[in-house]
């Protein structure tokens, strides 16, 4: 009989890139991990965009050389495509900032969760893949541990003074616990499929995101692959879609394609391969982000819409202040308490209601990009900012301010913070 340990000095739900970050910069640092995974890696994932300021986070963990030395598109910039065809000026990162993070990757989320996951393990963390999570065990309003479902280990339960929970739009201890909450304005749905053989556009553009237009401000991404693949996604209003006409996910996008010349043209000589996927409900926010023994990461916490490739970037900001904060409070030999996280909670709210208000402009029908910036460039640059991930300590006033002018901007919601100790 194998005498299996149980007991962690933290125990992460989800081996995504929030919580393999977490896990790999804890262990770094010393601390006995263990990472759960309900699959076995490599394995699917949509989401291949990475923002600009996802730099910063690959380099704690030492995984920029990695990148540099990989086969995937570097990706300078975003585009917008109107319906028609016509192509914008795109959003080019490196004028902006003089920096290596101006150029970033398109990735394969398979081979990129995988190097992270990978990272933690050659840090020290222990990894229980095909691993469940099914229950929290709690004492006394305290998250104590966890409860899972091995296909190794059978049932086992697992004990450590933080659990956090970084199990992906699965929000495991989220929905046992009642907090989440669904954006009332972004309840789109994302149908997607890949193409080889599509078009590129020539010199920097190559590796771009491009965003193109549909109506009734539904989009299309395109996204550049290795392996001159292209992932190519359409997220809209489910009765936009599904407008009674067909059920028949090849023929809705066959209609799709035909709706943006610019899409229609980059695809006309390429051939769809794998299955059509679907998603629905995209954006969801929590009500809080730790109770005490508990804490959440990346899209545990809270989902945007897509359109701006954020979701991998606030999953890896998640980790690295996770890791730290879980770090230095063990280092303080102070309990592990839901406050502990306020200022994780206030930071990660910033960022998420930053992202928010921007998606909530390109939804509404009176905005466009273009007016925004001929009102000054000094908008465009605090856009860019936006859309490369630099939203800690800015000061965007005026750039929602001249956005409030052209479009239904929301108000904050108090989402996201630490819960207050019982």
């Amino acid at each position: 009989m194998i005498s299996l340990k149980t007991h962690y000095d933290a125990i992460i739900v989800g081996g995504g890139p929030a919580g393999s970050t977490t896990g790999a910069l804890l262990a770094e640092k010393g601390h006995d991990v263990l990472i759960v995974e309900k699959e076995k890696f490599p394995r699917y994932h949509v989401g291949e965009s990475l923002m600009p300021f996802c730099y910063f986070p690959l380099e704690r963990l030492g995984l920029i050389e990695n990148l540099m030395d990989s086969g995937n598109p570097r990706k300078y910039c975003v585009q917008f495509v109107r319906e028609d065809g016509f192509l914008s000026q795109p959003f080019y990162f490196f004028q902006h900032f003089d920096h290596p993070s101006s150029t970033t990757w398109q990735v394969w989320r398979s081979d990129f969760d995988k190097m992270i996951l990978d990272k933690a393990r050659q840090n020290g963390a222990s990894v229980w893949e095909e691993t469940k999570a099914k229950a929290l065990i709690k004492s006394d309003d305290r998250v104590k541990g966890i409860r899972v479902e091995s296909g190794e280990y059978g049932s086992q339960e697992l004990f450590a003074p933080i659990v956090v929970d970084a199990s992906g739009r699965d929000c495991f201890a989220a929905i046992k616990e009642n907090w989440m909450v669904r954006d009332p304005k972004l309840k789109k749905i994302a149908l997607w499929t890949y193409f080889k053989g599509a078009k590129r556009d020539p010199g920097l553009d190559e590796g771009a995101t491009t965003v193109a237009y549909l109506p009734n401000k539904g989009w299309f991404w395109y996204i550049p692959l290795s392996g001159d693949m292209v992932s190519v996604g359409i997220v809209a209003e489910k009765d936009y879609l599904f407008d009674g006409s067909t059920k028949d996910h090849a023929e809705i996008f066959q209609r799709e394609i035909g709706n943006n010349q610019w899409i229609k043209e980059h695809l006309s000589e390429a051939e769809q391969t794998g299955e059509y996927r679907i998603t629905g409900e995209y954006s969801y926010r929590n009500r809080y982000c730790s109770t005490d023994g508990l804490v959440l990461a990346g899209d545990a916490l809270g989902f945007l819409d897509p359109v701006f490739s954020s979701g991998v970037f606030l999953a890896l900001k998640s980790g690295v202040m996770l890791a730290d904060e879980i770090d230095s409070v063990i280092a303080s030999d102070a309990p592990i308490t839901s406050s502990s996280f306020d200022q994780y909670g206030k930071r990660m709210q910033s960022s998420i209601e930053i992202m928010r208000k921007i998606v909530y402009a390109f939804y509404d029908d009176d905005f466009s990009f273009g007016n925004l910036v001929k009102r000054g460039e000094h908008l465009r640059a605090s856009l860019t900012d936006c859309l490369i991930g630099n939203v800690d300590d800015q000061d965007f006033k005026e750039l929602f301010d001249a956005m409030s002018d052209l479009a239904d901007l929301p108000e904050p919601v108090e989402h996201g913070l630490a819960r207050a100790s019982r």
